[in-house]
C-alpha cells in the first residue's frame, strides 16, 4: 500500500466542530470527525505520514479473517472443505492458524458449514493476540472478565487444550446468550458461563483465578470505517471518559480476582489513552508495590509501544511495555497490556 502525505489523502470532511488549531497536521478532506482526527494526529506526535496511514486504515475493505479452531478440527479438514466451494484461504503472515480470504467471499465463507459448525470462527487477527499474550497453561483456572461473543474465550480454550476450567462473565443478557451458544458450537467444553456484572466479580471469588483476560468494553475506535457513519456517528471525548471509568472499576475487580503471581491481560479494540494506558496507569498508583506492566510475549512483532504521557499527564515508565495496533486492514485498531500481581490486594 502507497502511503501519501496527509495533506494529500482525498476523503469527505465531516465538520462537527470548529476546525481543529492549525499546529496539526490534519488532512484537508476525511471521512472521520475533526476532534477524532486532531486526536489521531496528536497520538502520533503530528507525524503526517504516520496518520495518513492511519486515517487510511480507517477506510475498510480489507480481507476477511478467520481462526481455525483447533477443538473441533484440522487445517486439512477446513482447507479441503473451503476449497470445495471455491473460497482460497490463504495463511496470515507472523500468525499461526490465522487465515484470510479476499473480500469477495465473506458472504460465501459466512454461509459455509464450517462457519456455522464452528470448525472456523471470524474474527480480526488483532483479536487473537489477547490469547497469545495470556499464554494460559492447561490444567489453569482462568477468568474471561468480559467474554462475548466469546471468539477469545474460545481460544483459550484450545490453548489450554480443554483442561482445565474457565470462567466466562457476560454482564449484558442478548450477549449473555450469544456467549453460550458460541461455546457450545465450538467445542468449548471448560467454559462455566455467568450472567453478571464483572466490576463485582472480585467480592465472590477474590484472588482465585491464576490468569484475567479483560477485554473491556470500550469506544470502538478501533473498528471505524470511515465510509460507514453508523461507526462513528456516536463517537465523542464524552463518551470515551465514560467508558473510561467504566474499564477502571472493571479492572480493579480483574486485579482483585488474580492470586498472587497471576497474570492480567487488559485489551480493547480503541485507540483512545483515556481507555487504555490511563487505566493501566492508575492500576499501578492504586495497587503500588502490587502489581506491575510485563513486556508482551509477543515482543515488537506487532504495533507500537504504549504512551507515557497524554493530555498533559505523564504515565510510569513501564507504559511503554503495552502495544497499540494501528488500523491497517485486516487489522483493527487494539491496545494490549500485560500486569503481573505481585503480592495480595485484599484488605485483611
Amino acid at each position: 500500500m502507497v502511503h501519501h502525505p496527509v495533506t494529500l489523502l482525498h476523503c469527505r470532511i465531516v465538520k462537527q466542530q470548529t476546525d481543529p488549531p492549525p499546529e496539526y497536521n490534519l488532512p484537508e478532506n476525511r471521512d472521520l470527525p475533526a476532534e477524532f482526527a486532531e486526536r489521531l494526529c496528536r497520538l502520533l506526535d503530528n507525524d503526517p505520514v504516520a496518520t495518513s496511514a492511519c486515517i487510511a486504515g480507517f477506510s475498510g475493505g480489507g480481507p476477511t479473517c478467520f481462526r481455525l479452531n483447533a477443538l473441533t478440527a484440522t487445517w486439512e479438514q477446513v482447507s479441503a472443505e473451503l476449497a470445495a466451494q471455491g473460497i482460497d484461504a490463504t495463511p496470515l503472515d507472523r500468525l499461526d492458524g490465522v487465515f484470510t480470504v479476499p473480500t469477495a467471499s465473506h458472504r460465501v465463507l459466512t454461509d459455509t458449514a464450517a462457519a456455522r459448525d464452528g470448525r472456523i470462527y471470524l474474527m480480526t487477527p488483532s483479536s487473537v493476540l489477547p490469547g497469545l499474550c495470556l499464554e494460559p497453561q492447561p490444567g489453569e483456572e482462568v477468568l474471561d472478565l468480559a467474554a462475548a461473543p466469546g471468539g477469545k474465550t474460545i481460544h483459550l480454550a484450545e490453548l489450554m487444550g480443554n483442561t482445565g476450567r474457565i470462567a466466562a462473565v457476560e454482564s449484558v443478557k442478548g450477549r449473555f446468550h450469544h456467549l453460550r451458544r458460541n461455546l457450545e458450537r465450538c467445542g468449548a467444553q471448560i467454559v462455566d458461563t455467568y450472567h453478571t456484572d464483572g466490576r463485582g466479580v472480585w467480592r465472590k471469588v477474590p484472588e482465585r483465578f491464576d490468569r484475567v483476560l479483560l477485554d473491556a468494553p470500550c469506544s470502538a475506535e478501533g473498528r471505524i470505517v470511515a465510509s460507514e457513519p453508523d461507526t462513528w456517528k456516536y463517537w465523542s471525548l464524552r463518551k470515551v471518559k465514560e467508558m473510561a471509568r467504566k474499564q477502571r472499576r472493571l479492572a480493579e475487580s480483574a486485579i482483585h480476582c488474580l492470586k498472587p503471581g497471576g497474570v492480567l491481560v487488559y485489551c480493547t479494540c480503541t485507540l483512545a489513552p483515556e481507555e487504555n494506558e490511563a487505566i493501566m496507569s492508575r492500576l499501578l498508583e492504586r495497587f503500588h508495590g502490587a502489581v506491575e506492566m510485563e513486556p508482551l510475549p509477543l515482543g515488537d512483532r506487532y504495533g507500537q509501544p504504549g504512551r507515557t504521557s497524554w493530555a498533559n499527564k505523564t504515565f510510569h515508565p513501564s507504559l511503554a511495555k503495552t502495544r497499540r495496533i494501528l488500523p491497517q486492514p485486516p487489522w483493527e485498531g487494539f491496545f494490549l497490556a500485560r500486569v503481573r500481581k505481585t503480592a495480595s490486594t485484599i484488605p485483611t
